[in-house]
Parts: C-alpha cells; structure tokens; sequence
C-alpha cells in the first residue's frame, strides 16, 4: 500500500520554488514519486490518500548541534558534573522524542557525557524506542585552552565531564582510535573556548600541526571532524587542517573566509544560543553581565563576517546548541532559520536548503535524508502556515499538522511534567549577594515582601 500526499505547497529541499498543487508518493519508508498532480500517478484502490491541500509540505528539519546528555542545563557543573551517566541517558531519550515532535527528524550530537548519545542512537536505530534519526559523536577533545576544561587544574576534567583533556600527540590518538572503536559516527574537537574564557580568551588550545595530527588520524580511520571554533585562529587552524564543519566561526578576516572556501569546510554558525542568551538573561543570572555582554560583541562580529562567508560561496549549516537552559530541546530549532534571514540577509528558501539538503551533506545517512525526491527518506514535516513567506512559523509546533518519520506519522506519549531531580543539578542557593546597597537596588525590598506573607 502507498501513501498519496497531495500538497497544497511543496518545497522539496531541493529548489527554491516550492511546487502547487503536487503529490508525494511513499512506499514503506521512501519517497518514489513527487510531481505536480497532474503528472502524478493514480492511486490504487488499496493505497491511502493523505489530503494536505491546505498545507505547507517540506522534508522534516535537521538540527547538527544538539546535545542530548545536558538536560536543559544551567550550569556547567550540571552538565558534567550532576546526574549519573546511566540517568543521562534515560533522560536524553525523551530529550531526542521531544526534538522529534518539534519537526526535527535528524540531528547530530557534537559532545556528549561517556556513550550516551551513541546508547540513544543505537536504541533509536534498534527500534527500541521512537527518535530522531542521530548521527553522534562521543566526548569532545580539548587541550588546557579549550572550550572543556572549565574546572580549576586541581580538579581537572572529570570523566563524567562532556570533555576529554589530551596533554600530548600519544593521548589525541589514543582518544581519536578509542573514539572510532566506540562507534562514533564523527570526530568533535574543541580548538578554543569561549568569550568569558578568563586566561586565553580565544586563542587557539591546538597548534596547527596538532590538529592536523588528530584530524588527518581521524579522516584515515574514515571519520569526519566536526570542530568548536569561534576565533579566527582556530577557523583558520581548522580550515587548513581540513575540518569537515566548523561550529560558530564568528571571527574570520579575509584570509580566513577564503582559506575555509578552500578547504571545502561546511559551516554552522549555531546563533541561537548567542542570541537566546542576550534575549533571555535576566539581571539576576550570573550570565546576564559577563558571558551576555560576550555573546553581544560575538553577534556583532558574526553578523558581519557569516554574511561575507555566506557570499562567498561557503556551504551553512544549521545548528542551536540545543540542551542548555536558554536553548530546552523542542523548543528553539527553527529559530537559526529565523535569525540567518534577519540577521545574514539569507531567503527564506536558502535557509530552509540549509536545514534540510545542506544538513544532509553531514548526516551518516545523508545520501537518504534531507530531501523529498524519489529514493530517499519519508520524512516530511506538514505545516499550517508559509515559511517561504514567514520563517517564524516553523517555530509554532500549533501550526504543525503532522510529523512523519519514514513515512509514519509521529505519535508520542511525553511527559512534559516529568520533574528534575535534585541530584540533577548543581547545589545553587541564591543568584545574587545581598548587600545591603544591593537590597536597596531591588524593586521590592526583603522586609515588605516579608511582611506581605
């Protein structure tokens, strides 16, 4: 039995022009057919018609940088720290089925805790449970100067932490071969940190002959690299290396850009987090000040040079740093679509290429996904609303009339009401030190707010 999707509007992924009035045709998992209806064939009489007149149809979204094994976190120590591994992964499972109802039917997870993305993955894979389709990388390599090692040196890199420290050339291939006997599908490597990094700022933590060690072992062994990079010498380290893609790259000169065209490196710019942090933190958030005013001269900066890059030819992809407090799974995955048109002057059009035939060049199924063409995946995502005329509708899951996965419609029982553990997170008591000049700045002070209980 086949499945006819007659489409009101068809955007396959492929082109920018969506199609009016056109008919996808599923047999079991895989697109076979995709016309206009009047080329389209006729059903049989034992084959299901699906009447999408009234709807947007598109491939499913793709997101390449979610991670699974961080639970919504507000700090990094619960990320690396708080919640066992085991948990983690139980937690991460309804993680991945909430990215999926959001209209998301790839990801990639660049750094996860231990194996837990991989466990996901392979339930997911096994048909145990219901997800996303994952590509997932293991814990991501760093050296001091990198984006992992947050802890004072006394402490170290724990080996809960979503990092792993390699202090010297035996350590990064003992790493990049433990990795692929793992089973990953890619290499993640942070070259540097981030802006509130106190000592090195955005220097690069990799020399260039380091990366090209780790990376060239990598590609040997038949893995692409994905890497953290957001100053323009660990773009360029990166790009000369041969990085697959490079997350962030929101510093680059012209030499960088033409050096990452070059290279044939993918980016992901990932602004969502950026931009959720600055929109979101509010005075009494410890990111409100520092690590906000950070991501603010990044934008700044990221604006400016992402367009250039864009111009210049260079493959985007889409990514949110989904898992942090500031960017919760199912929530914000199409807002980067949002912000490359608004902020990077991309179309519509381009933008949803990016989420979904672009996206697909990293995938470990790419040559499947990503697309509505015959031969490759049913996974279609049904929307009440134009993104070719509003982008923003793909961030309103109400305008979402189905979700189909392999050409199965998405039916999951989540609870959104499921509780955080106190062993999940980190032992904060209070945001703030309350001065008395410090109570004085607050709206209402403590003795009225006291005396009102």
């Amino acid at each position: 039995m086949a499945r006819h999707l007659r489409c009101g509007t068809l955007f396959t992924g492929i082109d920018d022009e969506p199609i009016r009035d056109a008919v996808v045709v599923i047999e079991g998992d895989t697109v076979v057919c995709v016309e206009p209806r009047a080329k389209a064939p006729e059903p049989q009489s034992s084959d299901q018609i699906v009447d999408c007149s009234k709807y947007f149809v598109m491939p499913g979204l793709t997101d390449i940088h979610v991670h699974l094994s961080y639970g919504n976190a507000k700090t990094e120590e619960d990320i690396d720290l708080f919640a066992s591994v085991e948990y983690r992964a139980l937690r991460g499972m309804v993680a991945a089925q909430k990215v999926l109802r959001a209209g998301v039917t790839s990801i990639a997870d660049p750094a996860t805790t231990g194996r837990v993305s991989l466990a996901i993955r392979d339930a997911i894979d096994a048909g145990l449970y219901v997800g996303p389709r994952m590509t997932a990388s293991g814990r991501q390599i760093t050296s001091r100067q990198g984006l992992s090692d947050w802890y004072p040196r006394w402490i170290g890199v724990p080996e809960t932490s979503v990092g792993v420290l390699v202090k010297n050339r035996d350590e990064m291939l003992e790493e990049v071969r433990g990795q692929v006997k793992d089973g990953v599908d890619f290499i993640k490597i942070a070259i540097d940190g981030d802006t509130m990094n106190p000592s090195t700022g955005l220097l690069s933590g990799f020399t260039q002959d380091e990366l090209d060690f780790m990376i060239g072992e990598a590609h040997r062994l038949g893995k692409k690299v994905v890497v953290h990079s957001r100053g323009n010498e660990a773009v360029l380290y990166a790009a000369r290396a041969g990085a697959d893609v490079i997350l962030h790259a929101s510093w680059m000169d012209d030499e960088t850009i033409d050096t990452v065209k070059r290279s044939k490196s993918l980016l992901c710019p990932t602004l969502t987090m950026p931009v959720n942090n600055v929109e979101f933190s509010r005075p009494s958030d410890p990111a409100y000040h520092g690590f906000a005013h950070g991501h603010r001269a990044e934008l700044e900066s990221a604006r400016v040079v992402l367009a250039k890059a864009y111009k210049a030819g260079i493959p985007f992809l889409v990514g949110t740093d989904t898992g942090f407090a500031i960017t919760p799974y199912g929530e914000f995955h199409a807002k980067e679509l949002e912000l490359f048109v608004s902020m990077l002057g991309i179309t519509p059009a381009k933008a949803l290429r990016c989420a979904t035939e672009n996206n697909a060049l990293f995938l470990k199924n790419g040559a499947r996904a990503g697309v509505l063409a015959p031969g490759r995946l049913a996974d279609v995502l049904i929307v009440d609303g134009d993104p070719l005329a509003d982008i923003r509708v793909l961030q309103d899951r109400t305008r979402f009339k189905d979700v189909l996965l392999g050409g199965e419609s998405v039916r999951l029982s989540i609870n959104d009401h499921a509780r955080q553990l106190r062993g999940e997170t980190s032992y904060t008591m209070w945001n703030d030190v309350y001065t008395q000049a410090r109570l004085a700045e607050l709206a209402e002070p403590v003795g009225q707010r006291i005396a009102a209980e």
